[in-house]
């Protein structure tokens, strides 16, 4: 696929993801040939595909899709997704509101994790989530930044202040970094790269989500206002298949049971 094709299918994601969100997303991305597409150039279904959803705000059923292609399955199903604190949930096909902190997000209670996924499947799956909550952050940084640029504070635009601009630079690289991590993980393939790619983009998520408020104000509390939205969308990505925070300690005791660091990266 050549970079005019891409920006085509961009486009057309884009405009489908803005026109509908839950089953009737799901329902028009297979119309439009997503599994096909993830099945036959996942480079680049995945983080096109994952990165709208976090741009736009919307949401689909796309992650048991990942997991079941990268274990050879259909898509399709429905299958148990480990979440954080020890609990499993399901991603329902279908619409109506969850139990997570996002209530837009189907999301319920698994009664077990019998059917765990496999080291294969928790890779691609955290690319995967890392891809939206890069795209949920880069969301939120616009956000706080267009209100910086704005807002008129003291008879001065709100972005003229040193401390504001500082919230925004700093989730900018963390964003950057995030980024540089996923592509490094989807050139390698390799488990730890993924682990530490979905770790890095639930940081920067988190880190957007913080600033982002910070430079809002209360304007980012108020349920008119789109940042209340994506704050949530990033607490709930982050704790799937694994947090930021225990992916680091995980990573943290692959390093010390093997006595190295491996090399993830040519630099």
């Amino acid at each position: 696929m050549d970079a005019t094709e891409r920006d085509l299918l961009a486009d057309t994601l884009r405009k489908t993801m803005t026109a509908a969100s839950g089953a009737a997303l799901d329902a028009a991305l297979t119309e439009l040939g997503w599994p096909d597409l993830l099945a036959e150039l996942p480079d680049v279904a995945v983080p096109l595909t994952f990165t709208l959803l976090g741009e736009t705000g919307a949401h689909a059923p796309l992650l048991n899709d990942v997991l079941l292609t990268a274990s050879g399955r259909p898509p399709g199903g429905t299958p148990p997704l480990p979440f954080t604190g020890g609990t499993w949930v399901t991603w329902e096909r279908t619409d109506g509101g969850g139990t997570a902190i996002d209530a837009e997000l189907p999301l319920r209670a698994a009664e077990s994790g019998a059917s765990a996924s496999t080291e294969a499947e928790l890779a691609a799956g955290r690319r995967a989530l890392g891809w939206w909550l890069l795209g949920t952050g880069r969301t939120m940084l616009a956000l706080a930044r267009q209100h910086a640029l704005d807002r008129v504070q003291f008879g001065k635009p709100l972005a003229s202040f040193q401390a504001v601009r500082h919230r925004l630079a700093e989730t900018l690289v963390a964003l950057d970094g995030a980024e540089a991590t996923l592509v490094t993980a989807h050139d390698t393939g390799g488990e730890l790269g993924a682990l530490l790619a979905k770790a890095a983009a639930g940081r920067a998520a988190l880190t957007a989500a913080r600033h982002a408020q910070q430079v809002l104000g209360g304007i980012g509390f108020t349920a008119e206002h789109d940042l209340h939205r994506h704050v949530r969308r990033a607490l709930v990505l982050d704790g799937l298949l694994g947090s930021a925070r225990e992916l680091t300690r995980e990573a943290g005791a692959v390093v010390r049971a093997g006595g190295t660091a491996p090399r993830l990266a040519q630099l």
